[in-house]
């Protein structure tokens, strides 16, 4: 059987070899073949620790845009059913970084879309509504603060750029297609960072967007696995990747504790002046 691209009329060419007589998946990326290993960080999964043929099987994941936008829509409704007053939602989670050490936390000042624009772009019906990705520029200077009170805890404010998947969309080079060279990538990745993007997901535009529209007070507080100057695998040790996942853990438990603590301070000084 012969299959054709989309935006051309060559045949794609498929293996049949170990395979009974099936098809077998073809990647479109030539930069594969020079990998040492493919880590797939994803999975937890890599061509040399796992016998990936005897434990190939189905894997859902909850990421990305379409996930969270479901979230959050439900999950506003329930603060709004429930009545819930002066809410702040922050998400945390872990993204590539861009120009700046690995393990280094960024707290998102702006998420930009992949042509490094403030905005969301919203398919409603047939039209495409663009909304704006601010966020709380206070509540992210209040979790700055916090962070400097934590011993060796690499922190800053900076753009995160939002892409709707994880491989060609962020310019990664060991994904099943590619169709750009290194030089390419590097290219595109410098200049998102002298736009201003020091990290990048995929969940913050969408997220910033329905935020400050429904009146909520948001933050995005995102780990850097790894600069991704430097390359697109993950490839810290389990130990390192476990300690850099708490850091905004770590930073979001302060920032409760400090509130919790005004919170209750304000509460006594009321009863007082009752």
């Amino acid at each position: 059987m012969t299959y054709f691209l989309a935006d051309s009329d060559k045949p794609i060419k498929t293996e049949r070899n170990n395979c009974n007589g099936r098809q077998l998946v073809s990647v479109k990326n030539p930069h594969l073949d020079l990998m040492d290993e493919d880590i797939l960080y994803h999975f937890n999964l890599g061509t040399k620790t796992h016998d990936l043929p005897a434990m190939f099987g189905d894997i859902k994941h909850g990421m990305g845009v379409p996930s969270i936008s479901i979230m959050l829509h439900e999950l506003i409704k329930l603060l709004h059913h429930a009545k819930c007053c002066d809410v702040t939602i922050i998400r945390i989670g872990t993204s590539g970084g861009l120009g700046i050490e690995p393990g280094s936390v960024v707290i998102t000042d702006i998420a930009v879309d992949s042509f490094f624009k403030p905005q969301f772009e919203q398919v409603i019906l047939d039209n495409v509504v663009v909304r704006s990705t601010e966020l709380d520029q206070d509540l992210a200077n209040e979790l700055l603060k916090c962070s400097r009170e934590i011993e060796d805890f690499p922190t800053l404010i900076g753009h995160t750029m939002c892409t709707d998947d994880f491989y060609e969309g962020q310019g990664r080079l060991d994904g099943a297609l590619c169709s750009f060279s290194n030089e390419k990538k590097l290219e595109y990745l410098k200049r998102a960072y002298d736009a201003g993007v020091r990290n990048i997901e995929m969940e913050s535009t969408v997220f910033a967007a329905m935020c400050r529209l429904c009146g909520l007070k948001a933050a995005v507080v995102c780990v850097t696995l790894l600069d991704r100057l430097e390359g697109d695998q993950i490839t810290a040790s389990h130990e390192v990747l476990v300690e850099y996942q708490r850091r905004p853990q770590q930073l979001i438990s302060m920032f409760i504790k400090k509130h919790l603590g005004l919170w209750n301070q304000t509460e006594l000084l009321d009863k007082e002046l009752v």
